[in-house]
């Protein structure tokens, strides 16, 4: 596990001169963020009671900034679009301004600058890296994700999509070889298989399908308190730095050039 008290020292000792240095946003108020329901830890997992990871350490931090008060409310995907639509949450996470959604045009919102990066692609065993796309006949990926990489052999029916609850469920089923593979996050994946080494090492296949993703945070009606966030994170890219490193959250590029070098 992650050091929540690590973390808290982080946030902590750049606190006070945060406060002093950043802008105030208007009056002070309690502001809610609505989240995705998943866990997906170490980017995310704002049903934890205690650490809830990378974008809610962020989060805290330009919290030190303001007046205000920040709310996390986790909820279905589809439920965040409505909800947002609606008012009742201010802003959400994570959201894209690529991602579609049947609820809310993206021309209506804004978007922060790159919270974080996140690294999808195949997960596999490490053993079974080097055999090519052909030999992923049966994909495993959890509920409420599109296999844009895959679809077109899903299409053709030359991969079988198994869809699944979550990361846990989709490990599962490589470790009983019943899935070749897993469309995952990479950081995700390496989780949950820390936390379950009954089932044993998972890697990405570097020359599989993968994509580098960015995790903004997304409003409607909250423009002026977005902008001050963006100014938060380009303003204090150390702090930033030093939380994805005590959450050993890496940037895409280096993990692919990582597994190319160790496995290629």
């Amino acid at each position: 596990m992650y050091s929540l008290k690590g973390i808290a020292s982080v946030v902590c000792r750049l606190a006070v001169f945060l406060f002093l240095t950043a802008g105030s946003y208007c009056r002070a108020e309690t502001i809610v963020i609505g989240t995705q329901n998943f866990h997906y830890f170490p980017h995310y997992d704002f049903t934890s009671d205690t650490d809830k990871g990378l974008a809610w350490a962020i989060f805290e931090a330009f919290k030190a900034t303001t007046e205000h008060e920040f709310v996390y409310i986790s909820m279905p995907v589809l439920r965040l679009q409505k909800e947002l639509a609606k008012g009742s949450v201010d802003f959400i996470y994570p959201d894209n301004p690529k991602w579609y959604n049947p609820i809310i045009s993206n021309s209506r919102k804004s978007f922060s600058q790159p919270v974080t990066r996140a690294l999808g692609g195949t997960i596999m065993r490490p053993d079974k890296l080097g055999g090519g796309i052909s030999t992923i006949r049966r994909l495993a990926m959890p509920l409420g994700f599109t296999p844009v990489n895959w679809q077109e052999r899903v299409d053709q029916q030359l991969t079988h999509l198994i869809r699944v609850t979550d990361t846990l469920n989709a490990l599962e089923l490589i470790a009983m070889n019943r899935a070749d593979a897993a469309n995952l996050e990479f950081h995700v994946a390496q989780h949950i298989a820390s936390q379950q080494p009954g089932l044993g090492n998972f890697t990405l296949d570097p020359m599989l399908p993968h994509d580098g993703v960015a995790f903004s945070l997304a409003t409607i009606r909250h423009t002026p308190l977005l902008a001050e966030f963006n100014a938060f994170l380009a303003s204090h890219k150390e702090l930033i730095k030093q939380l994805h490193a005590q959450y050993k959250i890496r940037s895409p590029e280096d993990i692919l050039n990582s597994l190319k070098a160790k496995y290629y």
